[in-house]
């Protein structure tokens, strides 16, 4: 499968965004989704996962409640609703997928990923 990710972009601080991940490929509704980010210098980190149906999600707790992923397997996208923006979540943002839907905190576990797209959150 073939992932892309949009929607980032330039946003005061207590803004929204919405970013989504465009998938290709045979079968995406089988793969569980997630969203990691990159700020500068730090490695990357766990946001947000979905199931393989979307009935299932977890969130770090850095974004919980602000943040929501969703998956919408019938037009093969996953999006990330972004609010109350805060500038400590300026990062890069990556989509992931994966088959197994294990251990969706770490990185490693997602086969395949969409290039990042850039949020940058103003004070």
């Amino acid at each position: 499968v073939q992932l892309q990710a949009s929607g980032g972009g330039l946003v005061q601080a207590g803004g929204s965004l919405r970013l989504s991940c465009a998938a290709s490929g045979h079968s995406f509704r089988s793969y569980s989704a997630g969203w990691f980010r990159q700020g500068p210098g730090n490695e990357r980190e766990f946001v947000a996962y979905i199931n393989w149906s979307g009935g299932g999600a977890n969130y770090a707790d850095s974004v919980k409640g602000r943040f929501t992923i969703s998956k919408d397997n019938a037009k093969k996208r996953v999006h990330l609703q972004m609010n109350s923006l805060k500038p400590e979540d300026t990062a890069v943002y990556y989509c992931a997928a994966q088959v197994a839907g294990q251990e969706y905190w770490r990185p490693n576990a997602y086969g395949y990923w969409g290039q990042g797209t850039l949020v940058t959150v103003s004070s």
